[in-house]
């Protein structure tokens, strides 16, 4: 079996536990009030897990190739030819955001992170990087904290008061 299709067989597991969660484990702490609410805290977990078990199928089962595109894998022999390193920088970034959002708030960390993240995919423009980056992270915080009703601290504990 192809690479691609190992690596989809894993998020398939993946997404149906990430499902499994959200459809019986989440809805189930929900307080009373919270139950009565169009939107719940797991609905967009719920659109997740269904959309990666639908697109891992459709590699598994081949649907997104053409019957016209050659059959190339991946050749792990040249792996130092694709982009492993920007790969695993971008994890790491990860694991420093997950750290980070505590104690720089949402705003700061979001920030940090697409910066850094678009820096780690080649992007130079600094000033339209800031720019786009405050401005995706102050819309997602607004639409998380004020469309949803769900609080995210937006700025470091120190500024919050308490």
């Amino acid at each position: 079996m192809a690479l691609d299709r190992w690596i989809a067989l894993a998020l398939f597991f993946v997404c149906v536990l990430y499902g499994y969660s959200a459809y019986f484990l989440m809805d189930d702490l929900l307080p009373p009030i919270m139950r009565r609410s169009p939107i719940w805290p797991s609905s967009f977990p719920k659109v997740l897990a269904v959309g990666g078990v639908l697109m891992s199928l459709s590699v598994l089962f081949n649907l997104e190739r053409s019957s016209e595109q050659p059959q190339s894998d991946i050749n792990l022999s040249r792996l130092w030819e694709y982009n492993v390193g920007q790969a695993v920088l971008l994890l790491g970034l990860m694991v420093v955001y997950a750290i980070l959002l505590r104690p720089f708030g949402f705003l700061g960390s979001t920030f940090l992170f697409l910066v850094g993240g678009s820096l780690i995919l080649g992007e130079r423009r600094f000033g339209l990087m800031a720019l786009v980056s405050a401005i995706a992270a102050g819309t997602v915080w607004y639409l998380v904290d004020a469309v949803l009703g769900i609080f995210l601290s937006p700025f470091p504990f120190f500024l919050m008061g308490s």
